[in-house]
């Protein structure tokens, strides 16, 4: 993969370099035929390399030209299943021979196939519909080498600001999909965020079904329903329904909870649209927070929200997002971005994303940052995950251009 996109990259070099342009490395990368290359590729080789492309189709979302968007978005729940041969060896390896007397039906082909695994719908004799969640054969063993060549790209690729130490994500990155890894886990998340929202109408979870789990299989009922970004031509209100119940939840996982569902993937989220309920899937990113966080966060948005900028900047130096060390001028930039943020929630009591120009100005405002030489320190891990959900979230309220009654959802926390 890397030394097809290297050739192309090389061949339009040359091409930009006839026309008397200066080539940059960025556009040479960011082409269709590299972005489908790649997008091909990562979904062939699934596991870690699969999760980078999901990550990349989400946080690139709108900084890509459509074009390219489109071709990474396919990765978000669209991996190459396993042929029906090798799934039957996985299925008798972990349910034995005569596996298929549990059934009525079960199909073969796939109804989602991701990065870890693929799902299936199966029936059982009494009549009880599942889906099965099945993990590829040495997914779990692979993880450390792809972490590993992964971090070899990503530095090759010369995109990385210079100094920027990519090791500590990597590391995270590994043990996180060794977690996503163990269904046995993921089952036990699953399982606490039932009972945590038990009750709980606006949401749908589907049940841990036992019997027919393993650490490399994880059964559960079926849940009909249509994918989330389905909602992008539904009415107004329906959109902003669902985006303010998401933001909900996250709060509550937040400043309620203590534990939260960390990979903001919009194949995670599904919708029944008779009931207006959100199904919520895949708990095998889930994180328990320290209250600390949770503190710090609360004390940062209020400070945000009060426009009081030396309250913002103590914040971002004690949660160790702007150390004492970071430079006086890229300090008060970083800042100025903060704000950025907090002036559309405080200007306004209905943020219409639809029409909001923020992630363009945040973009802009970042890669003059990073042109001008700053190099982030690593980010404390646990804030990097709910800064992910953060950032996933807000991406889906804009896909759906939600309108939003922020400060509302907030208060509903005690923060005002």
């Amino acid at each position: 993969m890397a030394a097809g996109v290297a050739g192309n990259m090389a061949v339009n070099g040359l091409r930009t370099w006839g026309r008397g342009d200066q080539p940059r490395t960025r556009d040479l990368l960011l082409t269709p035929a590299n972005m489908r290359r790649i997008a091909d590729e990562l979904a062939k080789m699934r596991g870690a390399a699969m999760k980078l492309g999901q990550l990349m189709s989400m946080d690139t979302g709108d900084m890509l030209p459509p074009e390219l968007a489109d071709i990474f978005g396919r990765l978000r729940a669209d991996a190459d299943f396993m042929p029906p041969r090798q799934l039957r060896e996985v299925l008798r390896s972990e349910w034995g021979q005569d596996w298929h007397r549990h059934f009525a039906q079960f199909d073969v082909r796939p109804i989602a196939a991701a990065s870890i695994g693929q799902v299936h719908r199966a029936r059982l004799k009494s009549g009880e519909v599942l889906a099965i969640k099945v993990q590829y054969p040495g997914i779990a063993q692979s993880i450390d080498s792809d972490v590993a060549n992964l971090g070899r790209l990503i530095r090759l690729s010369g995109l990385l600001p210079k100094g920027f130490d990519i090791a500590p994500y990597l590391d995270e990155a590994r043990a996180q999909l060794h977690e996503e890894a163990d269904y046995a886990a993921e089952a036990g998340h699953l399982v606490r965020f039932r009972s945590l929202l038990e009750g709980e109408e606006r949401f749908v979870i589907p049940e841990f079904y036992e019997p027919l789990s393993t650490s490399r299989i994880l059964s559960m009922s079926y849940i009909k329903s249509a994918p989330i970004e389905d909602l992008t031509d539904a009415p107004q209100e329906d959109r902003d329904q669902v985006t303010s119940r998401l933001i909900a939840l996250m709060l509550q996982e937040l400043f309620t909870f203590g534990v939260m569902q960390t990979d903001p993937n919009f194949a995670n989220y599904r919708y029944m649209a008779e009931s207006k309920q959100i199904v919520l899937l895949d708990f095998g990113a889930t994180r328990h927070l320290p209250p600390s966080l949770a503190l710090q966060c609360r004390t940062l948005i209020k400070a945000g929200i009060a426009q009081d900028r030396d309250a913002v900047s103590r914040c971002l130096c004690e949660m160790d997002l702007v150390p004492a060390s970071t430079a006086a001028h890229h300090r008060a930039r970083i800042e100025d971005m903060v704000h950025m943020v907090f002036e559309g929630i405080t200007n306004t009591d209905v943020v219409d994303l639809g029409r909001s120009d923020l992630s363009a100005r945040l973009q802009k405002a970042g890669q003059a940052l990073a042109e001008d030489g700053f190099v982030p320190e690593p980010m404390p891990l646990d804030l990097l995950y709910v800064q992910r959900k953060v950032a996933g979230i807000f991406l889906l309220a804009v896909r759906l251009r939600a309108r939003l009654g922020i400060r509302g959802l907030l208060a509903d926390h005690g923060i005002t």
